[in-house]
C-alpha cells in the first residue's frame, strides 16, 4: 500500500507542498507561521471527521467534543501534574478514543439523524462537566498559559511540530482507506444492507471507525495545545462541530483531501474577513448557498467530477479514431 501511495501521481504534488511548508519560516513573518499552524490543527480535525462523514456515512454531529477531549487531557496533564509532556501527548489522542468508544457504543445503535442527535446530547454532557467544574477545568475561563517544552515552546518549533504530526496523520489515514479495512467501510458506506448479507458486521466496523476518527481528532485537540497553549470550554461545544462538518462539506465529501481545502478556505475567513466585520458567517453562508447549488460534491469533488469526465471522453475519442 506504501508504495502504491508513492506511485500516485499526486504523491509528487504533495511532496512538492511539504517542502513548501518546511521552508515557509525561513521567509514568512511570525503571525503567518503561526496562521499556517492553526489551518493545520484545523485540517487534521477536519480529515478525522471525513473518515466518518465523506467514507462511512456516520452522521458524527458532535465530534468537536472528542477534539476537546484530547485538547483538556493533554493540558490538564501538563498544568496539573509533573508528568512528561510525551504522556500526556499520548493520553490526549487515547482519552479521545476512549470517549469516542464509549458513546459510539450507544449511538451506533441507531441510523443516521437519530445517531447525530443522540451523540449531540451524550457530548454536551461532556461540554457540561468542562464549562462547570471550575476546580478542575476552570469553568468557562478555561486554562492558558499551559507549559510546553522547550522545543516546541517558540511559534516556529510549534510550526514544525505540528506540521510533522499532521504528515504523519495523513499517512496514517490514507491506508487505513486503502487498506481491506477502508474498502469495506466504504461498502458499508454505499450499501449496508448488501453487507450484512455477505456477513459484515455492519456496526462492529462502523464502531471502529468512530473510535479512529476520534484518535485522530484527539491528536488534533493535542496539536490545539501546542500551539495556542490554552484550552476552554468552546473546544467542546457542537458550534465547532457544525463548523468541522461545514469544512468538509466544502472541501469535498467523497475525497481524501478535501477537509483540508475546506479548512484553508473557513480559518482564512474567520482569520482576514473577520478583522473587518463580525459577519464574515454571512459570506460563507452565501458561498455555502451557492456551493450547494451548483457543486454539491464540493470543491474538490467537482475537480474530480471533471477529471473523470475529461478522461471518459478521451477514452471514448481515442476508442472511435
Amino acid at each position: 500500500m506504501f508504495s502504491e501511495m508513492i506511485r500516485q501521481k499526486s504523491f509528487g504534488v504533495s511532496a512538492a507542498i511539504f517542502v513548501v511548508l518546511l521552508i515557509a519560516p525561513s521567509f514568512l513573518p511570525r503571525y503567518y507561521i503561526y496562521f499556517l499552524a492553526v489551518i493545520f490543527v484545523t485540517a487534521l480535525l477536519a480529515m478525522s471527521l471525513n473518515l466518518c462523514v465523506g467514507h462511512g456515512m456516520l452522521f458524527q454531529f458532535h465530534h468537536g467534543v472528542f477534539y476537546g477531549v484530547g485538547a483538556y487531557t493533554a493540558g490538564l496533564l501538563l498544568a496539573k501534574t509533573s508528568l512528561p509532556w510525551w504522556i500526556a501527548f499520548i493520553a490526549g489522542p487515547l482519552a479521545a478514543a476512549f470517549a469516542g468508544l464509549l458513546i459510539g457504543i450507544f449511538c451506533i445503535r441507531l441510523n443516521r439523524l437519530y445517531f447525530g442527535m443522540l451523540q449531540i446530547s451524550l457530548g454536551s454532557l461532556i461540554w457540561a462537566v468542562a464549562f462547570r467544574w471550575y476546580a478542575l477545568t476552570g469553568g468557562d475561563d478555561g486554562i492558558h498559559g499551559i507549559p510546553m517544552p522547550d522545543f516546541i515552546s517558540s511559534t516556529t518549533g510549534s510550526y514544525y511540530f505540528v506540521l510533522i504530526v499532521l504528515g504523519i496523520c495523513l499517512v496514517l489515514m490514507y491506508l487505513i482507506l486503502k487498506s481491506p479495512f477502508g474498502s469495506t467501510l466504504q461498502a458499508t458506506r454505499d450499501n449496508p444492507e448488501r453487507c450484512a448479507a455477505v456477513g459484515i458486521n455492519v456496526r462492529r466496523h462502523q464502531l471502529k471507525t468512530i473510535v479512529i476518527a476520534t484518535f485522530f481528532g484527539g491528536v488534533a485537540g493535542v496539536l490545539f495545545v501546542v500551539v495556542e497553549g490554552s484550552i476552554f470550554p468552546d473546544l467542546l461545544f457542537w458550534v465547532l462541530s457544525l463548523e468541522i462538518m461545514i469544512m468538509c462539506l466544502l472541501g469535498g465529501w467523497f475525497t481524501f483531501a478535501g477537509p483540508i481545502l475546506g479548512a484553508a478556505i473557513i480559518v482564512s475567513l474567520r482569520t482576514f474577513i473577520g478583522t473587518y466585520t463580525e459577519y464574515w458567517t454571512l459570506i460563507l453562508g452565501v458561498i455555502l448557498i451557492l456551493l450547494i447549488f451548483f457543486i454539491p460534491e464540493g470543491i474538490m469533488g467537482y475537480n474530480y467530477r471533471q477529471l473523470f469526465r475529461s478522461r471518459t471522453q478521451y477514452a471514448t475519442e481515442s476508442q472511435t479514431e
